[in-house]
């Protein structure tokens, strides 16, 4: 996760080189422009377009010189089609395919609560804006940009490479990758995938301080959960209305942590960046990533948001509702609570434990799935264990962060939000998520007003990708 409050004199430790800027300017302005074309389609749920920007692509593919039996856009309706691409392998290998997952769809943005356009692409004091610059155009971009070199040059991989551009991983109804996995699987099926949506490189004031890698993450849940009761006249005010008993749901919530457990993905997590943190917040990482965890650090670490996500599962209200006039008292009120769930734990365990906590049968808690139904019983899928660290996928890695940043740490990380290797690794397919995408710690804009990435961390990434990818294709 790039939320980690690493410390300055932790970061200036890191090295301070980038690598050496292999992008000549023909590819920095080719990589300009396929970036700007992404940012300048709106792919967003509600008014947008995944076909417009997934065509967009295939046609720079084609005329690249791909075969068009190659490149393929496909899905369940006209606004929300993926593309995929596959780059076939050498004669007579016998390694199969990898593939690489990025999905094209961008959270909602409203002009009003943004300093500039956020579907207009602006180069301005460093940075790049526009929707979707983090999350994860720039890497989309970067994908497509390793194609066309790769393409331009002859390459000829030792297994096949396959890219899905896909729809539908920030809501909606039409996940992109589900679909694939259900109706195309033929198009998509590796024996591993890299999710260009996790992981990935956080900076200090430009400066690489540490590359995380997605070995595991978070399950994602909504739950709808909803007082009711007679209401009446708000001349007569009185304490069981709907959204006073909602709201005492509410803060029994915030008062009712869910309990303390890590995997050995995030006690590996915790042990690496103890390392680079140091000082009190170090110490205490390494006091609860031990065999017998401290009590007193469990606590001083829960006080950090960013901490506390990787220690427990999560859950928090998100949207309110409630009330039918001014002049009475409300006889509904509903909060959209979301929920990120530890691995090894199921939605259905957690709209227990909400139940649980409210200690209220007047509230009714029901799941709400990723299409927006309503349901009264959350599904008991648990996620996945995580997958073994493939040497085929961290060899070249490492390779690849030793030409571009020598000495940078990479270390495995639990994802807290969620992402589409859900879908992957519920399909047999280990995944991984990382990319070369340096964001400062503490400007994360990715879902939120102004989001931005530098210009030369995009640029940076744009290499990372053409360099890892070859590294990973000649094994």
């Amino acid at each position: 996760m790039r939320l980690w409050s690493l410390g300055l004199a932790a970061a200036l430790a890191m090295p301070a080189a980038f690598g050496q800027m292999k992008l000549d300017a023909a590819d920095r302005k080719l990589s300009r422009e396929i970036f700007q074309q992404l940012i300048g389609i709106n792919t967003t749920d509600s008014v947008g377009n995944v076909t417009t920007a997934s065509e967009a692509m295939r046609k720079r593919l084609l005329d690249a010189g791909f075969a068009a039996e190659d490149v393929v856009v496909v899905g369940p309706n006209d606004r929300k089609k993926n593309m995929v691409v596959r780059v076939h392998r050498r004669a007579g290998s016998g390694l199969k395919p990898v593939l690489v997952i990025g999905h094209v769809d961008v959270v909602e943005a409203k002009r009003e609560d943004w300093t500039l356009d956020p579907f207009t692409f602006t180069e301005k004091d460093g940075y790049f804006y526009g929707r979707g610059t983090q999350d994860m155009k720039a890497a989309d971009a970067a994908m497509m940009m390793a194609l066309l070199r790769m393409k331009r040059e002859g390459f000829v991989p030792d297994r096949d490479l396959i890219f899905a551009m896909t729809a539908d991983e920030e809501g909606g109804k039409s996940n992109g990758v589900d679909w694939l996995l259900n109706n195309r699987k033929e198009l998509v099926d590796a024996e591993f995938v890299l999710n260009l949506d996790a992981g990935g490189l956080t900076t200090e004031a430009g400066r690489p301080v540490v590359l995380m890698v997605e070995a595991t993450e978070k399950t994602y849940a909504d739950f709808h959960v909803t007082s009711t009761n007679p209401g009446g006249h708000s001349s007569l005010p009185r304490k069981d209305n709907a959204i006073y008993e909602l709201a005492t749901a509410l803060i029994k919530l915030e008062e009712s942590p869910f309990p303390f457990e890590l995997n050995e993905v995030t006690r590996a997590e915790l042990k690496g960046y103890a390392g680079l943190i140091r000082g009190e917040d170090g110490a205490d990482m390494l006091a609860v990533a031990g065999a017998t965890p401290d009590q007193g650090a469990i606590q001083r670490l829960s006080a950090n948001p960013e901490y506390n996500s990787v220690l427990r599962t999560t859950c928090v209200a998100t949207m309110l509702s409630g009330g039918h006039a001014p002049n009475a008292l409300p006889g509904r009120a509903q909060a959209n609570v979301n929920c990120r769930i530890l691995p090894g734990h199921s939605a259905k365990e957690v709209q227990q434990d909400l139940v649980r906590i409210f200690a209220d049968p007047k509230l009714t808690v029901e799941f709400v799935t990723d299409a927006g139904t309503v349901l009264k019983a959350a599904p008991e899928r648990v996620s996945a264990a995580p997958p073994p660290l493939k040497p085929e996928v961290f060899k070249p890695l490492g390779q690849t962060v030793a030409e571009m940043w020598p000495g940078l740490t990479v270390l495995p990380e639990m994802e807290a939000g969620a992402s589409d290797s859900i879908y992957t690794v519920a399909a047999g397919m280990p995944s991984y998520g990382f990319n070369g995408m340096g964001v400062d710690r503490g400007d994360v804009r990715a879902h939120g007003r102004d989001e931005r990435i530098g210009v030369e961390s995009y640029y940076n990434g744009v290499e990372f990708e053409y360099l890892y990818l070859k590294a990973l294709l000649s094994q």
